[in-house]
């Protein structure tokens, strides 16, 4: 990340558009501003930004159908902006591809953290069936071992699953069907609590403190997310 990487703002408020753009510029981005969708993709062509906020309320589309063709594209963190808050519309759009949800009314200070671990998560994503290294926790997915502190930690099939899933995608909110998809099938991405026994499994080998955790994150009534740095 340059000190100037372009942010592009999609949003059909001006204030908002100035709000946010102020606020990037104060922290050392360089923000790009488009009212609609079409402007939106217009600037992507001119400028290839490395992340964009994106409200889901425009004029000329859904936000969600801009979020997916945004992710189709690839290369570029989606952060979504928006006051639809419901936790279905939080699902909706981070599976079409967002990397995180910001609900308005915002906090400035938590839309430039959410977007600087999206950036971060961007530029590290590893690549398939090799080392992962996620703060002290060590994955190597060839091998199928889990290490914390040098020191091996046994898990179960479905438990090294879930890790390297959201390993694979630092810091990012991964939603529950996701997850119980590729972990235990399609058949089973209403099975929840199959998700919770797995994720409390996790917790209590792997964090220092399992009623207090850092690294496995829960979102409430949306999915999990792994952090990296812990």
């Amino acid at each position: 990340m340059t000190e100037r990487t372009q942010i592009l703002v999609i949003d059909d408020e001006l204030l908002i558009r100035r709000m946010v753009g102020m606020a990037l510029g104060r922290a050392g981005f360089a923000p790009l501003e488009a009212e609609n969708a079409t402007r939106a993709l217009a600037q992507l062509q001119m400028h290839h930004p490395a992340a964009a906020i994106v409200d889901l309320s425009l004029p000329d589309m859904d936000g969600l159908d801009l979020v997916t063709e945004l992710a189709r594209r690839g290369g570029i963190a989606i952060i979504v902006l928006s006051a639809r808050d419901a936790t279905s519309q939080k699902i909706a759009a981070l599976d079409r591809g967002a990397d995180d949800f910001v609900s308005k009314p915002f906090d400035s200070g938590e839309l430039l953290a959410r977007l600087r671990s999206s950036l971060r998560r961007l530029e590290r994503v590893p690549a398939a069936g090799g080392r992962i290294e996620a703060g002290r926790i060590v994955i190597d997915e060839t091998g199928h071992v889990v290490s914390k502190d040098g020191r091996e930690v046994h898990l179960t099939p479905r438990e090294f699953a879930l890790l390297v899933e959201l390993a694979r995608q630092p810091g990012r909110v991964v939603t529950h069907a996701h997850l119980l998809r590729k972990v235990w099938g399609p058949s089973h991405v209403n099975d929840i609590e199959y998700l919770r026994v797995a994720a409390r499994s996790l917790r209590q080998k792997l964090e220092d403190d399992p009623s207090r955790p850092a690294l496995l994150r829960n979102e409430p009534g949306v999915g999990y997310r792994l952090i990296a740095g812990t």
